[in-house]
């Protein structure tokens, strides 16, 4: 590999760090050794490599062409109760009377000042019931101060959530359900399936950018036996070439997908439309917080994809015009599906008349050295995002 063509998770340094107040994976024992390095999200551990010197690129092509499993972080909170679809309009910014169950959404949620506060996948598991699957950062409490007043309950159901991804992550779902998988289980979908013995939530999203599910544990009437759970999956997907994966290849994949991560990539003082993701809050809906201030935010977009043929993009290298420094980099790798270096820049103002947007900028590297890029748009491998709608044919 070529010197500066390093992959995502080469951009973290490794500490040791104990668990105490960390909670740890029921999983562990399944794939835990004494090599495997843990990254911490949403106060979580979760298997961020293997093993220090770990690959990533065998896993990488086993999740564009296969199917992998994998262990993770993101946390579920429980909102029930009468008054949860008006404390859920009041504190995102979608629309959430419309979601019929069964389904998902993209739900943003913002401070006053019209700052994303936390950003989540909402799902409808049933009347008055929803699950907001939180981005990491603090967000149950805001939640709860939020919902005084009403009659709600905000509860943290303690699901832990696998991920099982790939062009053939249907087929072992199909295998694990015992046949009869619905053409109808199309992208942004959910529903309680018996998974290999245990009714569980099941929906079709992810965070590779490929077709895929996720398993949320303790979603149904018993507590789920996670080792179980494991074991059984593993079983039903041997078929298929099923095994397990750090988040190492998932990392890669996510920026390739355009995929952006709470807090980090969206940095606290952007609003949805400086992240790019205006499209997702609706101010023709009645007052929810950050209303005001949005509706009159700008419009212009700070966040975007950067490409450059000379070195991966990494976390805090600047971005430079022929003034000086304009912006940085939020996180990056090199793409083996592009052949190329792939980030996230984070502009530090707008341009006066134009847009960011195909605009030739350096990237500055770690040790000083200027690299030619190009401004881009996300995702940057599969444009329209086709991928993870693919329909089960059976």
């Amino acid at each position: 590999m070529a010197r500066g063509r390093h992959f995502y998770i080469e951009s973290f340094d490794t500490v040791q760090l104990s668990s105490y107040r960390v909670e740890q994976s029921p999983f562990a024992s399944r794939y835990a050794t004494d090599q495997t390095i843990f990254g911490v999200y949403c106060n979580r551990l979760y298997p961020l490599k293997a093993s220090r010197g770990e690959d990533p690129i065998p896993q990488y092509w086993k999740l564009r062409e296969g199917v992998l499993l994998y262990d993770v972080p993101e946390k579920p909170l429980e909102v029930s109760g009468p008054d949860a679809v008006r404390l859920l309009e009041k504190v995102l910014t979608c629309r959430v009377e419309t979601l019929a169950d069964g389904r998902a959404r993209y739900g943003i949620a913002c401070s006053d000042d019209g700052t994303v506060v936390m950003d989540g996948v909402l799902m409808r598991l049933g009347p008055d019931r929803y699950w907001y699957v939180m981005a990491n950062g603090e967000f149950t409490s805001w939640l709860t101060a939020s919902a005084i007043g009403f009659d709600v309950e905000v509860s943290d159901p303690k699901s832990r959530v696998l991920q099982i991804q790939g062009p053939k992550s249907l087929q072992v779902l199909d295998a694990a359900i015992g046949g009869g998988l619905s053409a109808e289980f199309k992208y942004f979908r959910a529903g309680f399936f018996d998974v290999c013995g245990q009714r569980l939530w099941v929906s079709r999203t992810g965070w590779t950018g490929e077709v895929g599910i996720e398993i949320y544990c303790n979603s149904g009437p018993a507590p789920t036996d996670h080792e179980a759970l494991w074991d059984d999956l593993l079983a039903c997907g041997e078929p298929f070439g099923l095994e397990f994966s750090s988040s190492s290849s998932m990392g890669i994949r996510r920026i390739e997908s355009g995929i952006l991560d709470n807090g980090s990539d969206i940095e606290p003082d952007l609003t949805p439309f400086g992240a790019g993701l205006g499209q997702f809050v609706r101010l023709d809906k009645a007052d929810f917080i950050g209303k005001t201030a949005l509706e009159e935010a700008s419009r212009r977009q700070l966040l975007f994809g950067l490409v450059c043929a000379t070195t991966a993009p990494d976390a805090g290298m600047e971005i430079h015009d022929g003034n000086g420094p304009v912006g940085h980099i939020t996180i990056g790798t090199w793409s083996p599906t592009l052949d190329t270096g792939v980030g996230y820049a984070r502009f530090d103002r707008p341009l006066l008349d134009d847009d960011w947007y195909a605009k030739t900028v350096l990237l500055v590297d770690h040790d000083g050295q200027s690299h030619e890029a190009i401004v881009d748009t996300l995702p940057f491998v599969d444009k329209e995002k086709q991928l993870p709608r693919a329909v089960w044919s059976g």
